[in-house]
C-alpha cells in the first residue's frame, strides 16, 4: 500500500482535514500542531478528534504526520528561548494524544554557533523529557538541507540524537529535497542513499517521507522546494520513490508550493508511477 498525502490546513479540524484529504484523492496527511511561524495553538475537540480516529480506521488512511512550528528550536543558545521550545514540544506531544499512534514531526533545530555536539545534546535532553509521560506518539526528526548552523544535515547526526534519547518511539523522516541538496544523492543512486541510511542510521527508523523536488542544484545545502518533476530531482526519482520496496507502507507527504488542485494533480501523478 502506497500513502500519498500533503500539508492541510487544521483550521476545519481533524475531520475537515479528513474530508479534503478524500476529495483530493489522499490517504494520509499533514498538518501543523498550531502555527507554524507563532507558537498560539488551536483550541482543542476531543469529540472532532474522536470521530476523525474512527474515520481514518474506517477509511484505510496511513498514519498522519503532525508537524511542529518552525520557530521550535530545541538548540538554540538563548537559555530561555530554549526552554519555551521545549515546553511547546512536550505540550504537542500531550496534544496528539487525542490522536493516537500517529507521527510527530519536526526540523531538530540551529545550534547557532555553539556547534553540533552542543545542538544534540540540547535536543535530546528536550525530547526525553517531553517522551517520559509516555504518550501514545511517535517523534520524527526531519533530515535537513545543512544550510547554516542546521542540525540534521547529516545521517550521523540523526543517529547521535537518537541514541542519546534512548527511546523506540523517535525515528526519522526523509525530505527529497532536504537530503538531496544535503548532497545525499537520490537521483543518481536512490539505492546507495537507503544503504548508507540504514547504515548510520537503521531503516527500521525510518518512518516517513515528505516528497519534494528541489529549486536548488545537488548538494547546494538550501531548502527550496518545487513542484513534483520541476524540480532538480525529476520526475523519474519520484517513480523510484514510490515504487521502492523499502519504502512501501510509509506515509509520503507532498509539501510542494501548492494549493489544494494542485496537490491533487500530484497525487495522481504520484500514483501513476
Amino acid at each position: 500500500m502506497r500513502y500519498i498525502g500533503c500539508h492541510l490546513s487544521a483550521s476545519a479540524g481533524y475531520m475537515g482535514m479528513v474530508k479534503t484529504a478524500e476529495g483530493i484523492g489522499a490517504n494520509t496527511f499533514a498538518f501543523f500542531t498550531r502555527n507554524p511561524r507563532g507558537s498560539k495553538a488551536k483550541k482543542e475537540d476531543p469529540a472532532d478528534a474522536a470521530r476523525a480516529v474512527a474515520a481514518l480506521a474506517d477509511k484505510g488512511f496511513g498514519k498522519l504526520v503532525a508537524h511542529g512550528a518552525y520557530t521550535m528550536n530545541l538548540c538554540t543558545k538563548e537559555a530561555e528561548a530554549r526552554e519555551f521550545a521545549a515546553d511547546v514540544l512536550a505540550d504537542d506531544l500531550r496534544r496528539m494524544a487525542a490522536v493516537p499512534d500517529q507521527y510527530y514531526n519536526f526540523h531538530p533545530g540551529s545550534h547557532v554557533g555553539q556547534g553540533s555536539e552542543a545542538g544534540i545534546a540540547y535536543i535530546a535532553q528536550a525530547l526525553r523529557k517531553a517522551l517520559e509521560p509516555g504518550y501514545p506518539v511517535t517523534v520524527l526528526l526531519e533530515t535537513m538541507a545543512g544550510k547554516g548552523s542546521e542540525v540534521g544535515g547529516k545521517f550521523e547526526e540523526l543517529k547521535a540524537i537518537i541514541d542519546a534519547v534512548g527511546s523506540e518511539h523517535v525515528g526519522v523522516c526523509l525530505d527529497t529535497c532536504h537530503v538531496y541538496d544535503a548532497g545525499y544523492d537520490i537521483v543518481n543512486d536512490l539505492d546507495g542513499v537507503l544503504a548508507e541510511f540504514d547504515a548510520v542510521v537503521g531503516l527500521d527508523r525510518l518512518k516517513a517521507l515528505h516528497l519534494n523536488d528541489s529549486k536548488n542544484p545537488f548538494a547546494s545545502h538550501k531548502d527550496r522546494h518545487e513542484c513534483i518533476g520541476q524540480g532538480s530531482l525529476g520526475v523519474s526519482t519520484f517513480a523510484a520513490i514510490v515504487s521502492h520496496p523499502l519504502l512501501a507502507g510509509k506515509p509520503m507527504i507532498l509539501e510542494t508550493p501548492n494549493e489544494l488542485p494542485g496537490y491533487a494533480r500530484e497525487i495522481e501523478l504520484l500514483r501513476s508511477l
